[in-house]
Order: C-alpha cells, then sequence, then structure tokens
C-alpha cells in the first residue's frame, strides 16, 4: 500500500514557513547590502493562458531567493474542484504539485519569494486543465459511517476497465485505528466484468477498529485518456465479530459470534447437479424477501420463489435463506436439495438474517464444487495474505 503524504496547503505548511524565516534571518545577519541584493525571480510552469492535461504536473521555481507561500486553487465561489497541494524542495527555491487535477477546470497559482535582502516578490499564473473526453466512474464500500462485519474489504469498483492501476493505486491511502496490515489487490467479476481494487488486512479485522479510505482521484487517468472526475473517502467501523461455518456433509450452519457458539442450524444446500460454492465468503446485503429465478443465474431446472430473509454472498446469486416450502419434506439437516443456495426453515432464517451484518463472514466446506474466485462478490479471503499482495498494481 502506498500512503499519499502531501503538503496539505494553500501555502507553505507551518513548519516550513518557520524554517523559512530563519534562512532569511541568516541572510539578514550577513548584512547583504541591498544594493547588491538581486530581486528574486518566480517562473511557473504552466504559463498564462495554458491548457494542460488534469494529470500533468504543476512547477514553481525561484531564483535569486527562497519560495514561501504557492498556492493554487480552482476559480469560483463553491467549485467542487479538488484544491492542488505539491512539496517544497530542501532548498526551498523550487515547489511541485504532488496530485493531479480536476478536468475541465480554471486554476490560479500564486507564488511569493524573498530576496537575500528580505524583499518580495509575487508572480501569478492562471490556466485551465483540459476537459475529459472520456471519463470513468467509482463506487465505494462500504459507506461512511456503516458498521461492518470482520470481513468487509474497502473496494473500489469502475464503470470502466482500468489500464493504468499503479496511477490509480497511487492516488490511494488507507488507515486505521489501531494500526492494521494490509495490502491492495485488484481482481473482477467474473459475472458482470466490473473490476474492482480491494483492501483488505492481513487477517479479519479486530472488533472497533476504525478504517478511512482517502481517494484523491480527481483528474486521474486510468488508461486511454478515460480520467476519474472525483475524489472519494469512507470512514467505517468494524463491528462484532460474526463468522458463520456451514458444513455441507453434516448439513449444519454453526454461527458464531465474538468466538462463542451461538446457534447450530440444520440446512439443505446444493443438490448434486447444482452444488454450492466452497470457499470463504463476505455477507454483501440482505433483504426480507428477493424474487429468485432460474434465468437470473443460467440454470436449466424452472424455478420462481419468493424467497424471505436472504442472506447475498455473491454475486452469481448464492445465498443464504429461508426457504419454508422445504420444511416438512426432512431436507433440513439431512439431504441437499436446493440450487446451491444454503437453505433453512422459516424460524432458522429469520433469526440469521436478524443478525447477519454486511461483512459477516461465511465459510462453506465440503462441497464437491470449486472455491469461489476473489471477484465472485468479496471472495478475498480464498487467497493467502501473501498471494492477495501479488494482485497490488504497487507490488
Amino acid at each position: 500500500m502506498l500512503s499519499v503524504r502531501s503538503l496539505r496547503t494553500l501555502t507553505v505548511p507551518a513548519i516550513a514557513v518557520a524554517l523559512l524565516a530563519g534562512c532569511q534571518s541568516a541572510s539578514k545577519s550577513a548584512s547583504v547590502d541591498p544594493a547588491d541584493a538581486k530581486p528574486a525571480r518566480i517562473t511557473i510552469t504552466p504559463g498564462s493562458d495554458s491548457a494542460i492535461a488534469p494529470d500533468a504536473p504543476v512547477k514553481v521555481t525561484a531564483s535569486h531567493g527562497t519560495l514561501t507561500k504557492v498556492r493554487i486553487a480552482p476559480d469560483g465561489a463553491g467549485s467542487q474542484a479538488v484544491t492542488v497541494t505539491g512539496a517544497l524542495s530542501h532548498a526551498k527555491t523550487s515547489w511541485r504539485s504532488n496530485r493531479t487535477m480536476t478536468p475541465g477546470t480554471t486554476y490560479t497559482v500564486e507564488a511569493t519569494a524573498t530576496n537575500a535582502a528580505g524583499k518580495t516578490a509575487v508572480q501569478h499564473s492562471t490556466f485551465r486543465t483540459r476537459a475529459a473526453q472520456q471519463v470513468n466512474g467509482v463506487t465505494v464500500t462500504p459507506s461512511k459511517s456503516a458498521a461492518v462485519g470482520v470481513g468487509q474489504p474497502v473496494s473500489l469498483a469502475f464503470d470502466h476497465p482500468v489500464t493504468d492501476k499503479a496511477a490509480v493505486e497511487r492516488s490511494l491511502s488507507i488507515s486505521t485505528s489501531p494500526k492494521v496490515e494490509g495490502s491492495w489487490g485488484w481482481v473482477k467479476d467474473p459475472l458482470t466484468g466490473i473490476e474492482r481494487v480491494d483492501w483488505r488486512p492481513k487477517t479479519y479485522w479486530h472488533k472497533g477498529t476504525k478504517v478511512t479510505l482517502r481517494a484523491r482521484l480527481s483528474g486521474v487517468n486510468t488508461g486511454d485518456s478515460r480520467y476519474l472526475r472525483r475524489d472519494v473517502s469512507t470512514t467505517f467501523t468494524i463491528g462484532t465479530p460474526r463468522i458463520s461455518k456451514v458444513d455441507i456433509k453434516n448439513h449444519t450452519m454453526t454461527v458464531y459470534e465474538d468466538g462463542q457458539k451461538q446457534k447450530t442450524i440444520p440446512i439443505s444446500a446444493g443438490q448434486p447437479s447444482y452444488p454450492t460454492w466452497n470457499g470463504t465468503m463476505v455477507v454483501l446485503d440482505k433483504a426480507p424477501m428477493v424474487n429468485m429465478t432460474s434465468e437470473s443465474v443460467g440454470i436449466a431446472d424452472p424455478y420462481n420463489k419468493d424467497v424471505p430473509w436472504a442472506v447475498h454472498l455473491t454475486t452469481s446469486g448464492t445465498y443464504a435463506h429461508a426457504a419454508p416450502w422445504n420444511e416438512g419434506l426432512g431436507y433440513f439437516g439431512q439431504s441437499n436439495q436446493s440450487h446451491g443456495c444454503v437453505g433453512m426453515s422459516l424460524a432458522d432464517g429469520k433469526w440469521f438474517y436478524n443478525r447477519a451484518t454486511r461483512g459477516d463472514i461465511v465459510e462453506i466446506s465440503g462441497s464437491t464444487r470449486a472455491t469461489v474466485s476473489t471477484g465472485n462478490g468479496f471472495g478475498d479471503w480464498n487467497l493467502s495474505y501473501p498471494s492477495w499482495q501479488k494482485l497490488s498494481a504497487l507490488r
């Protein structure tokens, strides 16, 4: 993971200002004759009236003096465009932007430098970033202020494929309290083709961890001049550790909270011709009633049912849900007869639904089917941590 660190500034930070003041004081103590001190000269690139790409750098240099202030801001009151941040060189004679800019936006640069005699010079430049001819969109999960389960990754899903994954990943920053080791990884949903970059910790989250994403995406070229137009962020908290273990051979689902067994539920999983996925899945969402059809998941055996207490596990259509139509048939706890979902009685389905939270873990074992892929829902946990790290564009 790459943490983006920048001078969060319209002006040079306070520490830098203090250092600059110290340098100025030293210059004056050298008894420079004002008549001998050359005026500070400032050069700004791009120059006024330029049109540049949103990901082009902005540079400010000073000769015969040092920079004391650099401010780059979008024009217009209430502008939604991002402010440009940057870094000052050690000698304080140059400044360079360290982030991309919002497409189709006019920016004004104001730079101040001081010469050896303490006299200041000010230079301005106004330029415009070119509008994006092609744009990309991004959806962030989870939403702000959410309380989620211990398996929930930080996820950014893109409307269009990303060819410059490294450029995107460099703009992302994750902070946690307490500190947690983790990594970004790029995956693609095998059904929808949607491409995502997810950040998951080395092991399941610990209860109470606070997680913050800052994504400085405005102006990032995702490839082939397809730009992102906005920064995004989210902050969420890890809630109760809830892990449900589905044993298909023994037809049970055992639910644990905070490491303590809460209940063992008799279930009926996928029949031999439609087996349930193996592997670790993450609760995506839930609904009190979902209409499920054979056509929606490409199954030849026709069905069309309104399914109660449905907890969503994969984008390919795996749910843990109540199956009241099977009550009295002796399936639960005895036989696998579903089309791939994990079914249970109406009462048990409601009990599980009421506890299930986005990000909870469901571990399924004992099926004849393969392990669910990383992109099918949040199958991120089906890779070892070293294997997951290899999916980072900055590995």
